[in-house]
């Protein structure tokens, strides 16, 4: 039988893991639940609300949306948290706030180029 074919045990290798460790993740490293160490407090609330409010819509609310999100040189995205954030629709009025929008949007481009 040449060297090749010797199958070795999981216990005969060089390892740091104890005789009978099963390779399982450490049990030394807390866990972190979803909802952080805070408390679970409004956690499920929040959720639910949060898959409501972004469930798909109709296909012409939709449409609506991006046209005019590209109007006001917003992305569908930005448009629609607006919505939901704020309980209005832009206009063309609001050049404040869009170009709030479009500051926050640049800021973020530039955090994760770096």
């Amino acid at each position: 039988m040449s060297e090749s074919e010797v199958r070795c045990s999981p216990t005969d290798t060089a390892s740091s893991a104890s005789r009978g460790h099963n390779g399982g993740p450490p049990l030394h490293e807390e866990h972190t639940p979803e909802w952080g160490n805070d408390g679970i407090g409004n956690y499920f609330y929040w959720k639910a609300a949060h898959r409501t409010a972004w469930k798909n819509p109709s296909p012409g609310i939709v449409a609506f949306r991006i046209r005019k999100a590209d109007r006001l040189g917003l992305t569908y995205e930005e448009y629609t948290l607006e919505i939901l954030e704020r309980g209005r629709h832009l206009q063309i009025e609001d050049v404040e706030r869009i170009a709030a929008i479009k500051q926050a949007r640049a800021t973020r481009a530039a955090r994760n180029r770096t």
